[in-house]
């Protein structure tokens, strides 16, 4: 979470940098005025009370992105605005293997293994950056979505070996959507290994199907 914070904070010093700075008349120097400077240092301040604050990883992403100035959804708007991405996302990923659903107010994205990683691998599938740059794009557009990473495996290997390949496939993909600028605080990697699998494991095809990233979005609700 610190880590997160920190990377909040440097994109608020870089805009209010760009945006707060004047030119002295008489020196012709580009300055940081005082205004500027309380901006950064409240909004940094609201960002590490609402990360210090919440009860679970959930809220406290939801207070530290509140906090920095990211505002919430209230009412009607919360579906609409989960409407509207689910369409955009529908439209991105047609043909990529990659299926959307929809929970209520939670969109999930289901990314197969084959698609995603190489067997017995962490790292992402070179063919599989595309889609990905796609998801990002609607990800950025549509800022005001938690972004919960979850790897799953299927039942061959032990427990410990599937839950650790599920982890770090997980943290894979939201590493990779945090260097295309997605806000870390918006992101929380989990991997469940082979505990919740969606098909048979006593089949290859039902395998297939279990080794999966999912992407699941949830609106940033105000608190």
């Amino acid at each position: 979470m610190r880590s997160a914070f920190y990377g909040i904070f440097v994109l608020l010093v870089i805009t209010f940098l760009v945006g707060g700075c004047a030119t002295d008349p008489y020196t012709g120097e580009r300055k940081m005025s005082k205004t500027a400077w309380g901006s950064i240092i409240g909004a940094a301040g609201g960002a590490a009370v609402g990360a210090a604050t919440g009860r679970d990883s959930e809220s406290r992403r939801k207070r530290a992105l509140i906090g920095a100035g990211v505002g919430g959804l209230a009412g009607a708007g919360v579906g609409l605005y989960m409407d509207q991405q689910e369409a955009k996302l529908r439209q991105k990923l047609q043909g990529t293997g990659v299926s959307v659903s929809r929970e209520g107010d939670r969109i999930v994205l289901n990314m197969p293994g084959n698609i995603t990683f190489q067997t017995d691998s962490s790292d992402i599938a070179s063919n599989f950056y595309e889609v990905l740059n796609s998801v990002v794009l609607v990800l950025n557009e549509y800022n005001k979505t938690l972004i919960n990473v979850y790897g799953h495996t299927d039942s061959v290997g032990s427990d410990q070996y599937n839950q650790g390949l599920s982890e770090r496939r997980a943290r894979s993909v939201g590493q990779y959507l945090m260097s295309q600028q997605v806000l870390p605080d918006r992101i929380m990697t989990t991997g469940f290994g082979k505990t919740r699998p969606i098909a048979g494991n006593d089949t290859p095809e039902g395998r297939l199907q279990n080794r999966r990233v999912e992407l699941e979005l949830a609106p940033l609700t105000q608190q």
